[in-house]
């Protein structure tokens, strides 16, 4: 269940060879981020060459055709970036790192050149990421480390040619392959530094938006029925993950509580929410294979897991009714966001709560 996002780390450590601190972070930033460029071809290339297998042939040509509609229909960038694919030889094109305190959802922020302050710091080995994690851990910090199958370099690497499809999440089923490359195109169109919220609430927005309108317009009745029971089983997690956040950011909020009853609270309810994982599992047919992302999720969940997925959804809402709000219209509906990004982080989310009936 990887989540797809902004590469702050690509995106600083291109624009920051020399002269920042932490010059060996920064290093392996700019030589994944380059072995990724390295690795990637000219789709149009790969369809003539007679060693790329038909399974990859279909899904490329399918990838073109959601990237023509990004531009026609969504009216999303047109530029360099899903044109070429790379195969990284592996399952995540980073894996990225969160912390939260014990008793808080607010996850911790790391700060970057261009990109600003993000909730989370990205590693292209997984080894690395997960000594970063311990090292957290040993600061009192609950961590989580996820892979990210996808991310975007905000357009910023278009000169080089772009954001390229990956291995990572080219055999997606259609309506969720869509998704994600409207989800990354969307950074590329509005970008508020520092408010990890607004831009993936944003991006997300986007996603669903035009995900539903590709599967509604374009897609056939076995891709409709595939995304179908694929999405069902992610709204049905998010929705839980969800009550399961409300309830816990209400619990570290609950003033004068002793540590040890506060403790002892927030075990009960980690507890409640496997249960009830388990539960909402065996009634969408439990079959391991389709449940196995989200198995290894429930059993490291914690605040920073929590805390990195609120990031995702909370102002989603809010931009689907401005979307609504302005005639289904999206040029206008960017305009309207890119006015909202202007805005103080305060007032910018007040106002899209308020847009969502909040």
């Amino acid at each position: 269940m990887g989540l797809a996002g902004v590469g702050a780390v690509a995106v600083a450590a291109t624009l920051c060879l020399t002269g920042c601190a932490n010059v060996g972070y920064y290093w392996q930033s700019v030589t994944g981020h380059l072995n990724i460029m390295a690795a990637a071809k000219p789709i149009d290339e790969l369809l003539q060459e007679p060693q790329t297998s038909e399974r990859l042939r279909e899904r490329l040509k399918l990838a073109q055709r959601i990237r023509r509609y990004a531009v026609t229909e969504l009216h999303l960038p047109d530029n360099a970036s899903y044109h070429r694919y790379a195969d990284l030889h592996r399952t995540a094109a980073l894996w990225n790192v969160t912390a939260a305190p014990a008793y808080s959802l607010e996850l911790k922020t790391w700060c970057f050149p261009v990109t600003g302050c993000v909730g989370y710091r990205g590693y292209y080995d997984e080894k690395r990421a997960r000594v970063d994690a311990a090292d957290l851990a040993q600061q009192g910090y609950e961590t989580n480390v996820y892979p990210v199958t996808a991310y975007s370099t905000l357009g910023f690497m278009n000169w080089a040619g772009g954001d390229p499809l990956l291995n990572t999440f080219i055999g997606y089923p259609e309506g969720e392959l869509a998704r994600l490359v409207f989800h990354e195109l969307a950074h590329q169109v509005i970008y508020a530094k520092n408010d990890t919220t607004f831009n993936e609430s944003f991006a997300t927005a986007v996603e669903r938006l035009g995900g539903e309108r590709w599967l509604r317009t374009q897609a056939d009745d076995k891709a409709r029925q595939e995304y179908a029971a694929y999405d069902g089983r992610r709204r049905a997690f998010r929705e839980l993950s969800r009550r399961t956040r409300e309830d816990l950011k209400a619990l570290y909020e609950t003033p004068g509580m002793a540590p040890d009853a506060k403790e002892a609270a927030k075990q009960q309810r980690m507890a409640q929410f496997r249960e009830e994982y388990e539960r909402m599992k065996a009634g969408h047919g439990g079959e391991e294979r389709v449940w196995r992302g989200y198995d290894r999720w429930v059993r490291e969940a914690n605040n920073a897991f929590f805390g990195a997925q609120a990031a995702y959804d909370e102002l989603v809402p809010g931009f689907e009714a401005l979307f609504h709000a302005n005639g289904d219209d999206w040029p206008r509906f960017y305009d309207a966001a890119r006015q909202l990004a202007a805005l103080p982080k305060e007032e910018r989310h007040q106002k899209l709560k308020e847009a969502a009936g909040g």
